[in-house]
């Protein structure tokens, strides 16, 4: 054959600018620097939004029947401009495939219709949105700190019904002794917040769901990470050491170490039990975050 392959425009400034001798080096780091990432994949430090939509579209995939239909009946997910895919003609967003998963675990134990619930730290409201959205919720009462009640009561104003909106009862956290009266709930909320507080607050709230509440649903981090590759410690180090000092799980380990996971895991369970006698009917690793940890409890039935 005469002809011979030719180099592009393209692959010649790769092989002179990010792809050579001296950047490959000894091979010690060549898998996580520019290199591979012009080789094998994306450069995470600028394609974080490809890699979170990658991984929206792979959990939409693997989703089961039922939680697309909890899905389909959550309307008004769009609202906000979420990093979202398209998945068999429906906007598919994270927080909404978790909150859709979430509720497929409690309701493997628990019937919601009817029922009362309690919300501590409920963000914007997505876990909101999608119970009342798919089961008949009589109440459902929100703790909150007073500024993000603001974007929750705005935010569900807008994708729930008059009629639903009117269900809500949003308290803020000095007002809760006067506020909840005595209400009592059938199912107590908490996801991805209770790390974040500091343990006398934490126990607060657990003697309050011990108090008031007859079933517990915790979502959150079974302890800390220090790598600063996830990050770069964006944040600065004074926010690490705070976040290093919050919640009831301060060991720092390996998040992506699945063995170390699972054994910080058996601290996870009795540290979030509201009480001594509640029982814990089931938990389990709460995708797709790898050092994450859900529970359901239960407090005991009269005698």
């Amino acid at each position: 054959m005469s002809m011979q392959p030719q180099v592009n425009d393209l692959w010649k400034y790769i092989g002179e600018n990010e792809v050579n001798e001296d950047l490959i080096g000894d091979l010690s780091d060549f898998k996580t620097s520019q290199v591979n990432t012009r080789l094998t994949y994306f450069d995470v430090e600028t394609n974080g939004v490809r890699y979170l939509k990658t991984l929206i579209y792979n959990l939409a995939g693997r989703l089961g029947a039922e939680s697309w239909e909890r899905l389909r009946r959550t309307t008004g997910r769009e609202l906000g401009n979420p990093y979202a895919v398209t998945y068999d003609g429906e906007q598919v967003c994270l927080d909404y495939l978790r909150a859709v998963e979430e509720l497929g675990f409690i309701e493997k134990h628990l019937d919601l219709d009817g029922g009362r619930v309690l919300e501590i730290g409920a963000g914007y409201g997505r876990t909101c949105h999608t119970l009342m959205s798919n089961r008949d919720i009589a109440h459902y009462t929100i703790i909150d700190l007073p500024t993000t009640l603001a974007l929750s009561r705005k935010y569900l104003g807008a994708v729930l019904s008059a009629e639903q909106f009117e269900r809500i009862a949003f308290i803020p956290i000095d007002e809760i002794e006067t506020s909840l009266g005595d209400a009592e709930f059938d199912l107590c909320i908490n996801i991805d917040s209770l790390a974040e507080m500091d343990k006398v607050t934490v126990g607060y709230y657990l003697s309050l769901i011990a108090e008031r509440g007859r079933h517990f649903y915790v979502n959150n981090p079974v302890g800390k990470y220090a790598d600063k590759s996830l990050d770069g410690h964006a944040r600065g180090e004074a926010a690490i050491a705070r976040a290093l000092d919050a919640g009831l799980l301060t060991e720092v380990l390996d998040v992506h170490d699945n063995r170390a996971v699972r054994e910080q895991a058996g601290k996870f369970v009795p540290a979030y039990r509201p009480a001594e006698d509640w029982n814990c009917v089931a938990d389990e690793w709460a995708a797709p975050f790898t050092w994450y940890w859900q529970a359901l409890y239960q407090r005991p039935m009269p005698a």
